[in-house]
């Protein structure tokens, strides 16, 4: 939650930091480990629920997956036996989204 607070309009990280009682360069080490993509922030709120599509289908061997139409690898998710694909383009906070909702619940 701090760290996404520092990434909003006119917030400062030490003003952050003072909030919530942790040391500034603690919650900026947090920002460079978000930047990287290491630490996975809280999804931006949003007015209507966003649904992605979702294809479920039995698929006995790695070869007999259908071709993906775009040119671009899609991002795949596992988690266990379920694997999500979402387009190469998908946005960064709809993954955030999707990787959150898997964590909620234990393989």
């Amino acid at each position: 939650m701090a760290v996404s607070m520092t990434l909003e309009a006119g917030a400062t990280v030490n003003a952050v930091a003072e909030r919530f009682g942790i040391l500034p360069n603690q919650l900026s080490a947090w920002r460079r480990e978000a930047k990287q993509g290491k630490l996975v922030l809280p999804a931006a709120e949003v007015e209507e629920p966003v649904f992605a599509p979702l294809v479920v289908c039995e698929v006995a061997e790695e070869e007999e997956r259908p071709e993906v139409a775009s040119q671009a690898a899609p991002i795949r998710i596992t988690r266990g036996a379920v694997v999500i694909e979402l387009a190469h383009d998908a946005p960064a906070a709809r993954i955030a989204e999707i990787v959150h909702a898997l964590e909620a619940y234990p393989c």
